[in-house]
């Protein structure tokens, strides 16, 4: 599982980077054709990975129902993102790998429900949840670099 947690880390310090380096317009920008923007990309990463981990666990998501629902499947962004929520993300994208990896190795995640995705993936225990997320997370990784090419 280090390897696992490892590739999290790496991802998430990808997205973090998108965070510092464009402004708040930038990462609100939805261009033609597209159905998002690179933040609301970075917050569903986030949100899906406390639902996947956390809520199939019937252990309480580390983030706020607001925000649960600001960035789940099946939303869409605003295009208003405030910078104070941009800063919660930035905050998030780490310490949410910190917590889970610590929630891992204190044995937290005892019960898990089966849940089949929307890409057909069928996820029967913690270890094929927590890989499956990072397979999610390099899509987005992949949308996000392609919305970057759209922003000035």
């Amino acid at each position: 599982m280090e390897t696992v947690f490892n590739i999290w880390r790496t991802n998430r310090g990808l997205y973090l980077r998108i965070l510092e380096k464009y402004g708040l317009e930038q990462l609100n920008h939805i261009p033609e054709g597209f159905k998002n923007n690179m933040i609301w990309n970075i917050g569903h990463i986030i949100v899906a990975q406390q639902g996947l981990v956390y809520r199939l666990s019937n252990i309480p998501m580390n983030i706020s129902m607001d925000m649960y629902e600001m960035y789940k499947n099946g939303s869409f962004p605003t295009g208003q993102t405030s910078q104070q929520e941009v800063d919660e993300l930035k905050h998030l994208l780490i310490d949410l790998i910190d917590k889970t990896e610590a929630d891992y190795k204190t044995n937290v995640f005892v019960e898990f429900h089966p849940y089949q995705t929307q890409t057909g993936f069928m996820l029967s225990t913690f270890q094929e949840m927590i890989q499956f997320n990072n397979y999610h997370e390099g899509l987005h990784l992949g949308i996000v670099m392609s919305l970057r090419k759209f922003v000035k």
